[in-house]
């Protein structure tokens, strides 16, 4: 298992992390889907107690990732947030004044309801649908969308996951990075939720997120 692994897409190199994002080298950008913020406060108001350093553990892993590869610009593909207003906001808002250097786009998602004045009090640039550079679209949900014949996509929303058999008829499911032709599903980069089973075909890559090591399991 490796730590980090080196992915290239139509001459553009990209490392994958554990930490559950993509680097892109030639944009010095990071790529992240599906953060959440707000979903464990949300939780909490439903008398689950979900403890919050859960976020705040979220928020120092992006840190830590922002500052190990350099970026200087971070995308993130869809549900950056899941409710409409608690202490979460108020932690990333702070975030945010720290690393007010980085340039930060949204395209929008699902949860992602927040009014805009929010997103420009924090300095976030937001795609409606998608957001396009060079060959490469960025969308949260990969169903229903097409591209120009000879664009790569990435998204996120089905935080795949990858089943794996042991012995003892044991059966885990981890995180992954789902590579297919044309596309690429990224791990959800909360480690607050769920992960959705894909079945690989022939060509398409899988890399398991197992114990912060990357897998290549197809």
């Amino acid at each position: 298992m490796n730590a980090l692994v080196a992915y290239s897409i139509d001459d553009n190199n990209f490392v994958l992390s554990p930490e559950r994002v993509l680097y892109w080298e030639q944009q010095k950008t990071l790529i992240v889907a599906d953060i959440h913020m707000g979903k464990t406060g949300h939780f909490r108001k439903s008398g689950i107690a979900v403890p919050q350093n859960v976020f705040k553990e979220d928020l120092h892993r992006l840190l830590t990732q922002v500052f190990f590869f350099k970026a200087e610009k971070l995308i993130i593909v869809g549900d950056l947030s899941h409710s409409r207003s608690n202490k979460e906001l108020d932690l990333f808002s702070k975030w945010r004044q720290d690393m007010a250097m980085l340039k930060i786009q949204l395209v929008m998602g699902n949860h992602d309801i927040l009014q805009e004045q929010w997103y420009k009090e924090v300095n976030i640039l937001v795609r409606k649908k998608k957001l396009t550079i060079g060959k490469f679209d960025f969308v949260h949900d990969i169903a229903g969308h097409k591209s120009p014949p000879g664009h790569y996509i990435f998204s996120g929303h089905l935080h795949p996951g990858i089943t794996m058999k042991g012995r003892g008829r044991q059966v885990l499911q981890f995180p992954c990075f789902y590579f297919a032709n044309n596309y690429c599903i990224l791990p959800a980069f909360s480690k607050f939720t769920g992960t959705v089973p894909v079945e690989a075909k022939k060509g398409e890559n899988v890399f398991a997120i197992i114990e912060n090591q990357l897998l290549q399991v197809q």
